[in-house]
C-alpha cells in the first residue's frame, strides 16, 4: 500500500476516535512525536496515548492536503474550531514507523476548556 493510503486510513480511524484501529497502523517500535509533547515510543504506548486523548476531547481532522514522497506521507489539516497543523508520517512495510506533528497546544487546550499545563 502507498503511504498516502495508510495515512487516509489513519485519518478515518482518528475521526472515529478508534484507538484500537489507529494503533494497528503503527509498527511495534514506532515513535509518535507531537512536538508540543514528549515522544511516545512503541505501539502499545501510542495506543494508550490515543485512548487518553480521545477520552478528553472530541477531535476532528479535516484534511487540507496530503502529499507523498517515497516512504513519507505529509498531512496538512485543520479542525472545526480553527486549529491548524501538519504531520509527517514515515511508513515502512505498510506501518507507521515515525510520526511528527506540529500544532499549537495552547490553542487546543483553550478551545477544549482543558487545564493549561
Amino acid at each position: 500500500m502507498k503511504p498516502k493510503e495508510i495515512l487516509c486510513q489513519w485519518v478515518d480511524a482518528f475521526n472515529d476516535a478508534d484507538a484500537e484501529i489507529i494503533s494497528e497502523l503503527y509498527d511495534n517500535s514506532a515513535i509518535n512525536h507531537q512536538v508540543a509533547n514528549e515522544p511516545v515510543i512503541g505501539k502499545e504506548a501510542i495506543k494508550k496515548m490515543f485512548e487518553q486523548e480521545f477520552a478528553q476531547a472530541k477531535m476532528v481532522c479535516i484534511v487540507e492536503n496530503i502529499f507523498e514522497d517515497g516512504q513519507w506521507a505529509i498531512l496538512e489539516w485543520r479542525d472545526p474550531l480553527g486549529l491548524r497543523g501538519c504531520g509527517f508520517f514515515q511508513i515502512v512495510n505498510d506501518k507507521i514507523l515515525f510520526q511528527r506533528g506540529y500544532w499549537d497546544k495552547l490553542s487546543f487546550l483553550k478551545q477544549h476548556n482543558l487545564p493549561i499545563e
